[in-house]
């Protein structure tokens, strides 16, 4: 049996995860703090900045299947996940560092295409670290606990990146200072991560099918119920939080009565216990199936929410162990839509006779871009229109605080409930899955007793001239 098909020590599926501490971090700080950089230091139009935000996702969406499509053709020593990996590294990080270190001079046209560099380069990086892991475990449990690991990993890369924002005050770093310094933290863990990867695992590519992949099969895999399920999943699951994260700064300072500081520890709070909650998340999935974990964990994160209006301004204490919680129930929405797209992409292996992982998970981070886009350029023009002011020293009246406080609740409730509506009545379990499996290994077998008589290949990328 090929390594690929037994249980994967931790020892390998620790490092291999480290890419996704540079790719969680940025994912959290670009979406947190990066905005309110531009509209408070910067003192760029809020408008401005979501629409901004907005149009480099929707430009950047086609990029996401045309990258997937590439990934999955590519065929090379280094082998297919793995390359692109590599890739998207050196993109992340020049962008990284132009919008990190932004002068007071940037433009929103300068804004606009260092954000869609950036949102290329995580592309890579997310789409080849998600397919090469949906390979590397190929078993529908073994799926739950790779992707749980991989987003506790991403969790501590959140964490410290929120470390460094948090303790910059301490050492004589303003907000935007402390920014810039998180920047950098960004820019060294990118390659570090991915070089990890890289040294701790291998990549099984399984042999494809002899026929030329046609139109036709792109389309059927993007129309195919599950997958676009999944897809409405992932954009409501993502929404929910993504809507919170962009004007948390403003809800937590302006209308909670806490510092900024306050605000960064209390976020830290929620991330930290997202560790745990993964891991009992992967658990509870081994217990009731895939689906059933994530809406068990959206609805209580949803009726759990408007608790947080509860405590009195300021009250750390009280407020904190709510954090928490959220914390622990939001971690599991990612990792449990991950794990059950492996399970998808397997199906349309086993039917179409061709690795599509690379596509499969295309669809996860459209929704994924299509979530944060919306969330920024919808919040940041309603908090504008509805009077609140978010700039430095500014004074907001209590009508402009109450409606902080709806918009901030009023998005993620209603989101991750419909995120959770979206795999009800889900069949692809575990039963099904070792079905396919069972099948797919019989198929593998014969293809690589023919694959194996051909001469190793070199580096090629596309599809195979007929």
């Amino acid at each position: 049996m090929h390594a690929a098909s037994r249980r994967l020590p931790l020892r390998t599926a620790l490092p291999f995860s480290a890419p996704q501490i540079p790719i969680a971090a940025v994912g959290l700080v670009a979406a947190v703090y990066l905005p309110n950089y531009f509209a408070g230091h910067l003192a760029l139009s809020m408008t401005a900045i979501g629409l901004v935000w907005m149009s480099v996702r929707l430009i950047d969406l086609p990029a996401d299947v045309v990258l997937a499509v590439l990934m999955d053709h590519t065929r090379s020593r280094l082998g297919r996940y793995r390359l692109w990996l590599v890739a998207g590294a050196p993109v992340a990080m020049l962008a990284l560092y132009a919008l990190f270190m932004a002068p007071r001079s940037m433009n929103t046209d300068q804004m606009f295409w260092w954000l869609f560099a950036l949102a290329l380069g995580l592309s890579v990086l997310s789409l080849a670290h998600q397919a090469w892991a949906a390979t590397l475990a190929p078993h529908y449990d073994e799926r739950s606990r790779l992707f749980g690991l991989m987003n506790a990993v991403g969790i501590v890369g959140v964490l410290a990146a929120m470390t460094v924002l948090i303790a910059g005050p301490s050492f004589g770093l303003d907000a935007a200072a402390s920014v810039r310094a998180c920047g950098w933290f960004l820019i060294v863990a990118t390659p570090l991560g991915v070089a990890t990867a890289l040294i701790a695992a291998r990549e099984f590519v399984p042999p494809d099918a002899p026929r030329r992949p046609a139109l036709g099969d792109y389309l059927q895999v993007l129309a195919k119920p599950d997958l676009l399920r999944l897809f409405f999943a992932q954009l409501a699951l993502s929404l929910g939080p993504n809507w919170m994260s962009a004007i948390y700064l403003f809800f937590f300072t302006d209308s909670r009565g806490f510092t900024s500081q306050q605000a960064s520890i209390l976020l830290a709070i929620y991330i930290v216990f997202g560790i745990p909650g993964a891991l009992l998340t992967a658990l509870l999935a081994g217990r009731i199936g895939k689906h059933r974990a994530l809406m068990v964990t959206a609805a209580a994160f949803a009726l759990a929410l408007p608790l947080i209006l509860v405590p009195r301004r300021g009250d750390f204490l009280l407020i904190a162990p709510m954090m928490a919680f959220e914390g622990v129930v939001a971690a599991g929405f990612g990792m449990m839509i991950q794990a059950m797209l492996a399970d998808v992409g397997d199906e349309i292996r086993l039917t179409q006779g061709r690795q599509q992982m690379s596509l499969v998970y295309s669809v996860n981070t459209l929704a994924a871009k299509l979530a944060l886009a919306a969330s920024i350029g919808m919040t940041f023009p309603l908090l504008q229109a509805l009077g609140f002011d978010p700039r430095e020293g500014a004074v907001n009246t209590a009508a402009a605080l109450h409606n902080l406080d709806l918009a901030f609740l009023a998005g993620p409730v209603v989101f991750v409930l419909l995120g959770a509506g979206c795999v009800v009545g889900w069949r692809l379990d575990g039963v099904r899955h070792e079905e396919i499996r069972e099948k797919l290994a019989a198929r593998d077998a014969e293809l690589a007793s023919v694959e194996a008589t051909l001469p190793p290949a070199s580096i090629s990328i596309g599809i195979k001239a007929p």
